[in-house]
């Protein structure tokens, strides 16, 4: 466990970089929503077409993952909205209920790569991103539905088909996956400065996660902000991980299916949260307690899931 501890402790010092620097009054506040929207527009879509475009998918069981990871969300997903009645039995607001639903299964794919890289290398970074290219339209279908149907916005069917058809990760991971799968091969120069932005874009985006947290709303959390923490860094590894182990997945693939499950919410989901309607401060607590808990719990969820890995 202390070389998987030592292993991830480079992730989480980037984090905590990001968190200090948001607090330096030398840096003007305006620079965190460009570098954020940089992200989220270019960078991360660059690594995942960067990823999935070069991936050797040979030897890897892509249905059997696409049915266990999919298959984990959406009983999950499921499994939370049932539990809606309960919720407002219990006086939770529908917009907290979309951030308990948010935090509980989106997950952060910059800090999950950057361990992956640090940990296994290559190949398991091509099982996450392989992983993320086949979860990330159902988990953003399924939370933008919550959002527009819970969040009090209008209920427009082509709006939300917009929002899953434009967003950029969704872009980047299908032409990633096409280019792949057709070996259709980019001129290398432009293939090559592609790989320069995705190589920027995991130290650049795990110090965009620590300025992303809130440490003040963390500081005196709602008694609902556990709830999230324990769903998303126990639930969801324990459920992801075991169906990939019954479905005959092991080794490293299991040990990469556990880090993706173990890691905290994605912060993206923030900004959703204040468009849509949601309870965006929620979603600031949950975050950053899911973000410390995480510095814990996944060593723990990797020891756990190295026994099982043979």
């Amino acid at each position: 466990m202390l070389v998987i501890f030592e292993s991830t402790l480079p992730v989480f010092l980037l984090v905590i970089l990001g968190t200090l620097l948001k607090r330096w009054r030398k840096i003007d506040d305006g620079l965190w929503l460009g570098v954020e929207q940089l992200g989220f527009y270019v960078l991360f879509p660059a690594l995942l077409f960067s990823t999935l475009a070069q991936a050797d998918f040979g030897g890897i069981a892509a249905g059997t993952l696409a049915a266990t990871s999919i298959g984990s969300v959406t009983l999950i997903s499921g499994a939370i909205l049932l539990c809606w009645p309960l919720f407002r039995g219990a006086g939770i607001s529908a917009p907290s209920f979309t951030t308990v639903f948010q935090t509980s299964t989106r997950w952060n794919g910059f800090i999950a790569l950057a361990i992956a890289d640090k940990l296994y290398g290559p190949g398991s970074m091509a099982i996450l991103a392989l992983i993320m290219s086949l979860i990330i339209i159902p988990i953003n279908f399924y939370n933008i539905a919550i959002l527009v149907w819970f969040g009090g916005g209008a209920r427009n069917i082509r709006a939300f088909l917009t929002k899953i058809v434009t967003n950029p990760l969704i872009i980047g991971a299908a032409l990633g996956t096409l280019f792949n799968l057709l070996g259709i091969r980019l001129y290398a120069p432009l293939m090559e400065t592609i790989d320069l932005i995705a190589e920027s874009s995991l130290s650049l985006g795990l110090v965009m996660v620590g300025a992303g947290l809130r440490i003040a709303d963390a500081l005196k959390p709602r008694a609902i902000a556990i709830l999230p923490v324990g769903l998303k860094l126990l639930f969801m590894p324990l459920m992801m991980t075991g169906a990939a182990w019954f479905a005959g997945i092991s080794g490293e693939a299991l040990l990469t299916v556990a880090l993706g499950a173990s890691v905290p919410t994605a912060m993206n989901g923030y900004l959703l949260a204040k468009q849509m309607g949601g309870d965006a401060p929620l979603y600031a607590a949950v975050a950053t307690l899911q973000t410390v808990a995480s510095f814990f719990t996944i060593p723990l969820v990797l020891m756990l899931a190295g026994y099982a890995a043979g």
